[in-house]
């Protein structure tokens, strides 16, 4: 079985009418599981909010308090031109970033190989003291400095249309973290991006508008499984992004839905030679409601029965 972490909280993370990452990306998801019956095949786990000393592992004190200093108590608070707050905005990204540092926990306890989180906030895009790109707190990267504590290297795959900026920068003086990103280019954010720039633990893969399977599979097979062989990851975590699906509004790449059962069946086969089959996802992009269900389907199947 593998283990789904959300919570109600994420639904209190609220934002303008008409953004994109809104509190529906979550409902829908739900509601299609629940109607393919894989709702059924997963448990349900409620996760905690992180301690804000996991937290200023990986963000500066400044920063955070920056965060909780300006949570409104009523409305919303524009950080930038895409990212804001709300009342609940702070709590949802805490138990977001909770949620995955939980899942590993999850996983490296050996109570299930892999777990699915169902999160809002997206996280990948903040950096170390910087909110932006609708994200808050860098949760994958929260976990993967939580994680260390336990192995000794960990590998983040983001399959997201944007790049993982914030993941990058928090990483890229780091051997014992091997970040990996396919996204498309030039596109927000246009920071950290550059290939060969980071060190050989950041594996940046760009891919122009319009391209789909076959660049997006051969950037993988090139780049990114090179890389992982010979990082060899103890533990794999993965920014999901599902904006790169040729539907999404957010983007202009060509994934089909069969391109994400390919990519997880990729990487469920690094972690079972080298992790011991531990993988802990969590949702980052993703903005059509009529198909995010069904992406997000894909990858949980794999999860579930690869």
């Amino acid at each position: 079985m593998t283990t789904l972490f959300t919570h109600d909280d994420f639904d209190n993370h609220l934002v303008p009418p008409g953004h994109p990452e809104c509190p529906d990306r979550l409902a829908v998801i739900k509601d299609h599981l629940r109607k393919t019956g894989i709702w059924n095949d997963l448990e349900i786990v409620e996760p905690a909010v992180v301690s804000d000393e996991i937290v200023g592992r990986t963000h500066t004190s400044e920063f955070f308090n920056l965060l909780k200093r300006i949570s409104p108590e009523q409305g919303l608070v524009r950080i930038d031109q895409d990212t804001g707050m709300s009342k609940g905005s702070l709590q949802a990204a805490k138990r977001a970033t909770g949620a995955v540092v939980q899942a590993v926990d999850h996983v490296l306890e050996g109570a299930d190989r892999r777990a699915f989180c169902l999160v809002r906030p997206p996280g990948h895009h903040a950096e170390s003291e910087l909110a932006m790109g609708f994200c808050l707190l860098n949760s994958v990267a929260v976990a993967a400095n939580y994680a260390r504590e336990f192995v000794n290297r960990v590998a983040i795959l983001d399959f997201d249309v944007h790049h993982c900026n914030g993941t990058v920068e928090i990483f890229q003086h780091r051997p014992d973290v091997l970040v990996c990103s396919t996204f498309q280019h030039p596109f927000f954010p246009n920071r950290y991006d550059a290939r060969n720039r980071y060190g050989e633990n950041i594996v940046n893969s760009p891919l122009q508008a319009g391209e789909g399977s076959y660049e997006f599979r051969v950037a993988v097979e090139e780049e990114w499984l090179p890389a992982l062989h010979r990082f060899e990851p103890e533990l794999i975590l993965v920014s999901a992004g599902f904006d790169a699906h040729f539907t999404d509004p957010l983007g202009s790449l060509q994934l089909l839905d069969d391109d994400y059962t390919w990519i997880t069946r990729e990487i469920l086969a690094l972690s079972d030679r080298y992790a011991q089959g531990r993988v802990v996802s969590t949702l980052e992009g993703g903005y059509n409601l009529d198909t995010i269900g069904a992406t997000v389907e894909q990858h949980l199947i794999e999860l579930l029965f690869n």
